[in-house]
């Protein structure tokens, strides 16, 4: 029950489906379309009793969303069974997939992980070393990935070589674990113990993490995104903690943005910390303008844009007693699309607001991004061709307002190198055909 437990503390991560992998005298698994505790009965979990396991919760960005692409992955191999959950993106893997299938491979499912599932077995069942195949499959693939692996009663964890996606190690109870985000160990009552760095293979037993260098790191390159939107306020992400993060973008979004108003709404619950900071540092007062139905799911994350839509109309209601006659500062995470942010500007003008003032904690999004997050196509970017002055009226907003990049690097506390910027500067870490490489000088040598 215990990785059940913990799919449901990441259930932010992934609302499509889940699914559990564990070994006993072989690896049995199940999984399931809908949130963790509509995919994974109680009453079947504990009949799936073994001596260790992983677990997914699944956000699509490569694969339809459908119960073939479901994670955990399991194989079976001449070695034995092998599984494997993914997050993450293979920037290569169509290349790959094209290659395999020249040498006569068929795939079930249309999803990266299989690709990389596949190759892991191939090299597994040819040299009969996990680590020695991890680094081997390393090599062949680009892009994020965090993992874990199951080899009949060998667990692993693996973060690629730029650390792009996170992936840490505690410990509970039960011996040691590996998790997207701390927030997993904290709440089960065990204990956060680092970040597996960029390139690390560790494996995980009973009685300690064991560390396999890959020789593979190429640097750090971080998601910003992660302590923007993705994770938990409460995780601690590469050394800092989330919350901490995005309230000092709040405060540093007050300097570059500030506005004659008369109180600052957080969009929950992800907006939440950054209006706290923006408050503080504006001396602007506080209030919970928008009260969220708890029981809607993440409307960022839903794979269809009619889902999100309709998800905003029932996740939000307006406090009116808060909002009516007032100039409002409206503080949210980030916009992507703009159809979801307009929305609320309406449902807080219709509320009774004199004024409504949007202010948001990442920089505009104006490229796509190729490692995890489903942001594509350009022409679906509410900034593409548009001034912050042209998205604002967009959105019907009185103002518009960004922090900026230097403010966005500064408020996380790595340097620009240490970050993955793409969506923001349209710059990658990881070299993608048609796209700029950062650090790159000369047009003739994008990839």
């Amino acid at each position: 029950m215990e990785i059940f437990y913990a799919l449901r503390v990441l259930q932010h991560r992934g609302q499509e489906s889940a699914g559990i992998a564990v070994y006993s005298n072989g690896i049995k698994s199940m999984r399931g379309m809908g949130l963790a505790h509509q995919a994974l009965r109680p009453d079947e979990i504990r009949d799936l009793k073994g001596e260790m396991g992983i677990g997914h919760v699944r956000y699509s960005t490569v694969g339809s969303s459908s119960m073939d692409n479901a994670q955990p992955v399991v194989m079976s191999t001449n070695y034995g069974d092998i599984a494997l959950a993914h997050n993450g993106e293979i920037v290569n893997a169509d290349q790959l997939r094209n290659e395999l299938k020249k040498k006569g491979w068929a795939f079930a499912t249309t999803g990266d992980s299989e690709i990389i599932i596949r190759l892991l077995a191939n090299d597994i069942a040819s040299t009969g070393d996990p680590a020695r195949a991890v680094r081997n499959v390393m090599s062949l693939m680009s892009g994020s990935y965090s993992i874990t692996l199951m080899v009949d009663n060998r667990v692993f964890a693996l973060r690629d070589p730029y650390g792009i996606r996170p992936l840490c190690i505690g410990r509970t109870k039960e011996g040691y674990a590996a998790a997207s985000e701390s927030v997993v160990f904290d709440t089960l009552g065990g204990e956060f113990i680092r970040d597996v760095e960029p390139g690390e293979l560790v494996e995980l037993l009973p009685g300690e993490a064991r560390s396999v260098k890959t020789g593979l790191a190429k640097g750090r390159a971080h998601c910003m995104f992660e302590w923007v939107y993705i994770a938990r306020a409460d995780s601690c992400l590469d050394g800092r903690l989330v919350y901490d993060v995005r309230r000092r973008i709040g405060q540093r979004l007050a300097v570059e943005q500030p506005v004659d108003a008369d109180v600052v709404v957080p969009v929950p619950d992800s907006g939440r910390s950054h209006a706290m900071g923006y408050a503080e540092k504006s001396g602007i007062p506080y209030s919970e303008g928008l009260m969220k139905n708890r029981y809607v799911e993440r409307t960022f994350i839903m794979p269809e844009q009619t889902d999100r839509s309709t998800g905003v109309m029932l996740k939000l209601n307006p406090l009116k007693s808060i909002i009516k006659g007032r100039r409002i500062v409206l503080v949210d995470d980030s916009i992507v699309r703009g159809t979801t942010m307009r929305k609320i500007v309406q449902l807080v003008r219709n509320a009774g607001a004199r004024e409504v003032h949007v202010r948001i904690g990442s920089p505009p999004i104006r490229a796509p991004c190729y490692f995890g997050i489903d942001m594509k196509t350009r022409d679906q970017f509410a900034a593409t061709g548009r001034t912050v002055e042209e998205i604002g009226k967009m959105l019907t907003a009185d103002s518009l307002g960004y922090v900026s990049v230097e403010g966005l690097v500064e408020a996380i506390g790595l340097g620009s190198s240490d970050l993955c910027l793409g969506c923001l500067t349209g710059e990658y870490p990881v070299a993608v055909e048609g796209e700029k490489t950062r650090f790159q000088k000369k047009l003739d040598s994008f990839a």
